[in-house]
Order: C-alpha cells, then structure tokens, then sequence
C-alpha cells in the first residue's frame, strides 16, 4: 500500500468539474456562525457534485479567509448564492419542486438511515446554526426533519460534520458511479 500522489488521483480540472452534470442536491445554510464550518461544507459539496449552497440570514460569504482556508478552492467550483431570508430562499426552492429536508432534532425527525433517497426526487438540504438549529421561521416550510442518531453524551454534531454524513447519504445514491 502507499499513499497516492494528487496527479494519481486524476481529479477534474475546475472546467471539467463545471461542465460535469451535478447531483440534485442543494446545501442550504441558515445562519450559520462559524465561516471555517461554511468552508468546509463547500468542500463536502464539491466532493459529491452537489448543484449549490444557499448562503442564508447572517451566514458568511466568499471570500472571507476563514471560508477559503477551509474549502481549499471549492468556492470556486461550487455554485452558491446568497439570499438574505432563509423562508425566501426556502419559498423558491419549494417553487422549483425541490424536497426541503431539515436537519434537526424535531418531534417529527426520522433517523437518516430510515430515510429513503428518491432518485427521482430534487432536495434542498437545510443546515441550521451550531447552537439554535434551523431556525423557528423555516421550521414549518420544511416537507420532513431527519436526524443522525447519536449514542453519546453529546446532543449534536458540529454543522459541517453533520453536513458531510448527510449530503453523502443523500448524493450516493444519484451520483452514476
């Protein structure tokens, strides 16, 4: 065994990784405090070809050093957009018949692995705020709450880890691999 070099892993070029058909999966992220964790969640995003992140309420923007330390590049071959009201951009993104999927401990959660991906199906994948969750406006525009069942003495997982377990649950299934 040994490690692979980066020319070994024949990654695609930013133009290849544009023109490559991406995963009906968009990242939405609802207030997010910590720009590292944004960062990280373009790389998560990048890695499963996921269409765009919408940047919503006080959730920082690139470039800021702190995203851009994380993603490493991915804000470049990621789309993304900035809508200010997290029940805007949900009311569009329902409009254009994307799925909106929370990800938060609720009374009505299922857990993750109880949920069935539909290939067929766009979903739009609601990351709520290390601290208060998803916030209590975008809570009813919601068409389902998930939640990744933990066994510790922790109640949660940090935005971006959390983030990187669901969208591969979700893109794993449409990706053509």
């Amino acid at each position: 065994m040994k490690k692979l070099k980066l020319e070994e892993l024949h990654r695609a070029s930013l133009d290849e990784y544009k023109s490559k058909p991406k995963v009906a999966v968009t990242v939405v992220l609802d207030s997010i405090r910590s720009a590292m964790n944004v960062g990280s969640i373009f790389r998560t995003a990048d890695a499963f070809c996921v269409e765009r992140i919408v940047i919503c309420g006080y959730t920082a923007t690139p470039p800021h050093k702190e995203i851009t330390k994380t993603a490493i590049g991915a804000t470049e071959s990621v789309e993304w957009e900035y809508v200010e009201s997290i029940e805007t951009a949900l009311t569009t993104l329902k409009s254009q018949q994307y799925t909106l999927i929370g990800i938060e401990q609720t009374n009505a959660s299922v857990p993750l692995h109880d949920f069935h991906v539909n290939k067929e199906a766009r979903y739009a994948l609601v990351l709520g705020n290390e601290v208060d969750g998803i916030s209590d406006e975008a809570l009813p525009l919601l068409d389902a709450a998930i939640e990744i069942p933990q066994y510790g003495t922790k109640h949660s997982l940090n935005v971006s880890v959390c983030g990187g377990i669901v969208i591969y649950y979700f893109c794993m299934p449409l990706l053509q691999v």
